[in-house]
């Protein structure tokens, strides 16, 4: 059956949350809380209980905002996504690395998944693993896009900021 751990790194974007299970890290959220926990669990039914593994994400998610990681090594735990979803986010984790983007059609052709722009969009959108598997190198042909990870935007700004796709603002 197995369980699933939890741990969380502050960072400027927030308490970032990850949990991992028996066979990986299974998801990632901009916040931390009770009421986050458990709606993860209980979507995987899963119990909680503590693992050593989850101090190796954390550490690996410190490193990157601290921007010394470029790359995670991690186990990748795909059972929260569709087949499609696997598809769209795996190819993203698999060929877009740290400083560089992807715009939402090119990501479409990639995965080979026949799913349009904007299904992208929205499997970017529903990402459960999200920095990780960076749904926040995926950009529009005209702009940054959408974002719904933490504070929107301005947080798919910020980590594009940390990896020196975009230049540091002056404010």
């Amino acid at each position: 059956m197995g369980t699933v751990a939890f741990g969380s790194v502050p960072t400027e974007l927030g308490d970032v949350l990850a949990a991992v299970t028996d066979d990986g890290l299974v998801a990632t959220a901009f916040t931390d809380s009770p009421h986050i926990r458990a709606a993860i669990a209980a979507r995987l039914g899963l119990p909680e209980a503590s693992s050593p593994a989850v101090d190796g994400v954390l550490g690996q998610l410190r490193q990157y905002f601290a921007g010394s990681r470029r790359e995670f090594e991690v186990t990748v735990d795909w059972r929260m996504m569709s087949d499609a979803q696997r598809r769209v986010l795996g190819t993203l984790y698999s060929t877009v690395p740290y400083g560089k983007v992807v715009t939402y059609g090119e990501l479409a052709a990639r995965s080979g998944t026949g799913i349009p722009p904007r299904g992208i969009g929205s499997i970017m959108g529903s990402n459960p693993i999200p920095i990780v598997v960076p749904c926040h190198r995926v950009v529009a042909g005209d702009g940054l896009g959408g974002f719904s990870g933490g504070t929107g935007v301005e947080s798919k700004r910020r980590l594009l900021t940390l990896e020196g796709y975009l230049p540091p603002t002056l404010f």
